[in-house]
């Protein structure tokens, strides 16, 4: 490595790789990262560059047998290492396996995520001791894929999992043989237990509502305005009222009851296979005679390890007609993990509106006694369809 390392001041370097078993020297900048050199340099296109961050996974091989991220990997940091590609598990038997595997269970559709996909799979066929569907999810995680809801995928990861170990082929195990992509080492062997989750919402423990920065800046702003036909001295009541509230917005759980300037609770959402239930706490602040106030509020998802922590701050004034009122919003919001690569502030801003039209409506029946529904999980495909009939409405509009 030091012979390639001392090319470094020319601009360019020779840099000795072994791909696909095969001993090379290739000429690369030493800003270049892995992926663009195996594309350009080699020709090497079965490894595919989406979103050049780390985050989707389409660009994943194998870097001295472990999982990689090429667009994240400095080609000079791998002077002497070896690379297999997908091309080069043309004639792996795991690798043929998963293709016989995603073929048969229509895993997958454009195939522009798949070359990553099996590099991981093979992976997790390598080293999981059985076919568990939840690691499976987990595990994959990384990879992102927008065509075929990940159930195909996974039904054959596990299907070529419980084969091998149903022929007595063992997971390779041993400290050294930690899951996950290089870089990923963080204590658990491939032996080691998972916890099963017996109860989402009580599987981790909520933020304190103390370690809540009193000035948080979010990642992530919006506003919106929701019109009651309600006075405003009544909305503003209502509001108050925190268990009348969460009966009225989709998805949302007590669980305990609240205080007057706390709240301890829940946020379930189910979208494709993608299920998360953030469970956290809230502090509540309220002036009564600006009829304003404000929930800040963190919480995490045990089970997709990701993590939210946003605040929403109110008014209620004077609607557009005697009588009625306006609840003026101001929302900002910061999510990490997983979930995060799906929540563009665009999505979540029109995702919000459908929302806010199911509470709205809810807040309304309850104004006026009349029954509200019974409380429900965000409905991804309402959305959805709601969310499509907006946008052709609009496109509509200014054709």
């Amino acid at each position: 490595m030091s012979a390639a390392l001392a090319e470094f001041g020319t601009g360019r370097m020779a840099l000795p790789l072994t791909v696909n078993g095969r001993s090379l020297r290739v000429e690369a900048e030493p800003r270049s990262h892995l992926g663009d050199v195996l594309r350009e340099g080699l020709n090497l296109t079965g490894t595919h560059l989406g979103c050049e961050h780390g985050v989707c996974g389409a660009c994943t091989v194998l870097l001295d047998g472990e999982p990689a991220r090429a667009c994240l990997t400095f080609a000079g940091a791998c002077a002497g290492a070896a690379v297999t590609t997908i091309e080069g598990l043309d004639a792996d038997e795991i690798a043929g396996e998963l293709r016989a595997a995603f073929n048969r269970e229509h895993a997958l559709q454009c195939g522009y995520c798949t070359p990553g996909m099996l590099v991981a799979a093979r992976d997790l066929v390598l080293r999981l001791p059985d076919a568990d569907e939840r690691r499976i999810r987990v595990a994959l995680s990384g990879n992102l894929c927008r065509c075929t809801g990940y159930a195909g995928i996974v039904r054959a990861v596990m299907a070529v999992i419980a084969d091998r170990r149903g022929r007595g082929i063992l997971p390779e195990t041993g400290a050294a043989r930690a899951l996950g992509p290089v870089g990923a080492r963080i204590g658990e062997t491939i032996v080691a237990p998972v916890r099963r989750l017996t109860s989402p919402v009580a599987s981790v423990a909520p933020a304190a509502v103390s370690d809540l920065a009193a000035a948080f800046e979010p990642a992530h702003r919006f506003t919106q305005a929701l019109d009651l036909a309600h006075p405003p001295e009544a909305v503003f009541t209502l509001l108050g009222d925190i268990e009348a509230v969460a009966a009225c917005l989709p998805g949302a759980v007590l669980t305990a009851r609240p205080a007057p300037d706390a709240v301890e609770g829940g946020l379930q959402v189910r979208i494709g296979p993608i299920a998360a239930t953030f469970r956290g706490r809230a502090r509540i602040e309220r002036d009564e005679a600006a009829r304003s106030g404000s929930v800040h509020g963190a919480g995490s998802d045990a089970g997709g390890r990701s993590a939210t922590e946003g605040q929403i701050r109110y008014r209620v004034e004077s609607g557009p007609t005697p009588g009625t009122a306006r609840v003026e919003l101001d929302v900002g919001y910061t999510l990490t993990g997983p979930l995060a690569q799906f929540g563009r502030p665009g999505l979540v801003r029109d995702l919000a509106g459908r929302i806010a039209a199911d509470l709205v409506r809810n807040l309304d029946a309850r104004l006026s006694g009349a029954a509200v529904p019974a409380p429900a999980g965000l409905n991804p495909l309402h959305l959805l369809l709601s969310l499509i009939r907006a946008r052709l409405a609009a496109w509509l509009g200014r054709s």
